[in-house]
């Protein structure tokens, strides 16, 4: 690659006419935490790398009248975790970025990048299902959006057409009475989930669940939800059989694989007690705000 092949575009749309006149071997980087890497160990090439860090419009976090925020694709996890005013459910979202690798990564690394790459272990992947976020694309024919459970297709996977990049992430208007919570087991401070359980939850005047989202990582090609489980949990006061049971229909659905940071039948035992221990910690964060 020459100096040549490394491009800074202003706008989103001269980013697409410099991956689409590249071809598929161009490749947008953003932080680079993951495309560098790739790089040094040779598994991809680029004939041209894009930099999306001079786009402004990527880089903000805008709240919306109707009550959605718009998260650009060039926030920084940091950002994401520490500095952005994300409230109520909306907070599954900060949640998983504060707990993403370490400073330098939380520093450098990005949300859209991080989703595009759609690592399975991820943090970000299962808190945007649970959130019922959409995901802003830009490509050749203009912008689309799709909703995270749709976006996230499989092992590295995702909805993005070759000379497409995301945009933005829109979390949608949210009770200002809900609260977002996202817990993982990894197996020291900073590592990809072992599993990671995502929820946002309201409940209502007679202090029963009145809605619930629900997604588990790091056991499955991607981001795994349930209906059944959270139906399960609908009209209930968190109590500890109608938890038990919800975890027995996530689990039945769960597929994971054997890896270097354990073993199929190990997350698969992890998971309830992790989504009991997510419900614990939804009831310690919503005592103080009564």
């Amino acid at each position: 690659m020459t100096k040549q092949d490394f491009h800074k575009p202003k706008t989103v749309e001269d980013a697409i006419a410099l991956l689409r006149e590249a071809g598929e071997d161009a490749r947008p980087i953003s932080g680079g935490a993951t495309l560098v890497a790739l790089m040094n160990a040779r598994l991809v090439q680029p004939s041209r790398l894009v930099s999306l860090s001079a786009i402004e419009e990527l880089t903000q976090c805008t709240h919306q009248p109707d009550g959605s925020v718009r998260i650009g694709a060039m926030r920084r996890h940091r950002q994401t975790a520490f500095e952005s005013d994300l409230k109520a459910a909306h907070q599954v979202v900060s949640c998983a970025a504060s707990q993403i690798a370490n400073p330098p990564v939380r520093n450098m690394g990005t949300i859209g990048g991080s989703i595009s790459f759609a690592d399975p272990a991820a943090d970000y992947p299962p808190s945007l299902v649970a959130a019922n976020a959409e995901i802003e694309i830009a490509g050749p024919e203009g912008r689309r959006c799709i909703p995270a459970e749709e976006f996230f297709l499989g092992w590295y996977e995702t909805a993005l057409e070759p000379g497409e990049i995301v945009t933005a992430v829109i979390l949608p208007p949210m009770p200002a009475s809900s609260i977002g919570h996202y817990e993982k087991l990894c197996r020291v401070a900073g590592d990809f989930a072992l599993a990671s359980v995502a929820v946002t939850i309201d409940f209502d005047d007679n202090n029963t669940v009145s809605s619930l989202r629900l997604a588990v990582g790091g056991c499955g090609g991607g981001p795994v939800r349930v209906a059944a489980a959270e139906d399960t949990l609908i009209g209930t006061e968190l109590e500890t059989d109608a938890i038990t049971a919800a975890a027995e229909l996530l689990v039945a659905e769960l597929d994971p694989v054997d890896d270097v940071r354990g073993s199929a039948e190990y997350r698969l035992k992890v998971v309830p007690r992790l989504l009991q221990r997510t419900f614990n910690n939804l009831v310690d964060i919503r005592e103080p705000a009564q």
